[in-house]
């Protein structure tokens, strides 16, 4: 019941999208997460309160991590996504992610707990002692890493043009008013460009037409856009896209879907990036939602009940690995993130290792209206920004678009629904931190920790077994 009533408090905004699927994402997220908590209660009374705690911390985060990488995976309220709001208290994260901020959360809980449960006894200061130095330990050192934080980013001799069109997200794909919405786009644009951009960009989805990806550059509708480029040679267009690939009459790949005319398509919601009588280049998005982009294939069986209710199942195709887009005479390496895929600590830092000097991310938060569900996402491209030591451009298509400093702090934003842009002088890095080069090593070390502990109860359980039959 505590677990229910946590993810429907903080996830209800869900609603906005999908009626039903809210109501089975939360109840099924809630399940879940019993499993660890299942797992300490067996653990506690077989082998004791120390052995029970330190299952409980491995089983929570072996929990998380699964839920970071299966086909199901919805890390939303992973526990150290908490402090995104709390810059100061977690500039560490660039050395661990939000797994030590789990784990935090966890080792205080567990001393702090302890501490009221033997209050009456004498002697308990060492546990009050240890539980106050794991709680402020970790924030101090970040107040101190916070205020000697030296950047090692690089000014640029250019500006990036941050576009917010406020489209309403139910009626962007209506085809009657694609030609609407690139004018729109076009026309914030212009308003805010100068000589020295370097970089505009587009948020998800923005180019919605679904021209298969060999007909773009020839397409009718998007030849304002690469107009637009032609009179602006300097400048570089990120934008998301909805597309597709055609393969005729065969079914090509596991994921293409069958059209009308009987054909067969892979359909993307990808990025593009457009450059004056340059190559284009796409990127695909790889975490897509569960549900709604995509269909796990043990669910297979309950794809009539997703199409009913909004979800997919056949779902977008998609990209294996990050990919960072490099343009000739741009020092703005661009990482293409989509929306989802930016609550993904160690898949942003993929696009890092492949070079990426800034963040971009691509989103279209309006399916939720005016609810948490979009300032929360905000809220974990700082955590993003912390961990890679890289600033966030972010391009939202109702809002909110913002620009975030390697630090975690929001510099520049425009609020919910309105159409704007933002123009900064955005600097770039080079260097990689710690959690980039090793990612979420806390994930893997104590979900290695549970697996050895349930193996180890299994041989037990066998030993026992086996003693029982033979006696």
């Amino acid at each position: 019941m505590t677990l229910l009533i946590w993810n429907t408090v903080t996830t209800w905004w869900i609603w906005n999208s999908t009626d039903v699927g809210s109501i089975a994402a939360i109840i099924a997220n809630a399940l879940l997460m019993c499993l660890p908590w299942s797992g300490y209660f067996i653990f506690k009374n077989k082998f004791g309160k120390n052995i029970g705690y330190l299952s409980l911390i491995s089983f929570w985060m072996l929990f998380e991590y699964i839920h970071l990488n299966w086909q199901l995976s919805w890390p939303w309220l992973t526990l150290g996504n908490v402090f995104a709001s709390s810059i100061q208290q977690i500039q560490w994260y660039e050395f661990t992610g939000v797994s030590g901020g789990t784990l935090w959360i966890l080792l205080v809980n567990i001393l702090v707990y302890e501490a009221i449960q033997k209050s009456h006894q004498k002697n308990q200061k060492t546990k009050v002692i240890t539980a106050g130095l794991i709680l402020f330990i970790p924030m101090i050192i970040s107040l101190i890493m916070y205020r000697s934080f030296h950047s090692s980013t690089e000014k640029t001799k250019g500006n990036v043009v941050i576009v917010q069109p406020n489209i309403d997200p139910y009626q962007k794909f209506n085809a009657q008013s694609i030609t609407e919405q690139i004018q729109t786009l076009i026309a914030l644009s212009e308003k805010n460009i100068d000589s020295t951009t370097q970089l505009v960009i587009w948020p998800e989805t923005a180019m919605s037409a679904n021209v298969p990806i060999d007909q773009i550059s020839q397409s009718f509708i998007y030849q304002p856009i690469f107009n637009f480029i032609n009179q602006h040679p300097k400048i570089t267009l990120l934008s998301g896209i909805e597309t597709n690939k055609n393969y005729g009459f065969e079914k090509a790949t596991a994921t293409s879907q069958r059209y009308q005319d009987g054909t067969y398509h892979d359909d993307y919601n990808a990025a593009i990036t457009i450059q004056s009588n340059k190559s284009l280049q796409f990127y695909f998005k790889s975490k897509l939602v569960p549900g709604v982009e995509s269909l796990p294939t043990f669910l297979n069986f309950m794809a009539p009940v997703f199409e009913k209710f909004g979800g997919t199942a056949g779902g977008y195709a998609k990209d294996t690995a990050a990919v960072a887009f490099k343009n000739d005479g741009n020092p703005y390496i661009t990482a293409p993130i989509i929306c989802y895929e930016s609550i993904y600590g160690a898949y942003v830092t993929e696009y890092v290792k492949k070079g990426a000097t800034i963040l971009t991310i691509l989103t279209n938060d309006g399916w939720w209206g005016n609810t948490p569900g979009h300032k929360q996402h905000l809220q974990y491209a700082i955590l993003r920004a912390i961990e890679t030591r890289r600033y966030v451009a972010r391009s939202a298509n109702t809002g909110i678009s913002a620009v975030i400093d390697d630090k975690g702090n929001i510099l520049e934003t425009k609020p919910w629904a309105v159409d704007a842009a933002i123009k900064y002088n955005i600097p770039v890095s080079t260097e990689q931190t710690f959690y980039v080069r090793h990612g979420d090593y806390l994930f893997k070390l104590f979900s290695l920790t549970g697996i050895i502990l349930i193996v180890w109860n299994l041989f037990l359980l066998i030993r026992n077994k086996m003693r029982k039959n033979n006696a």
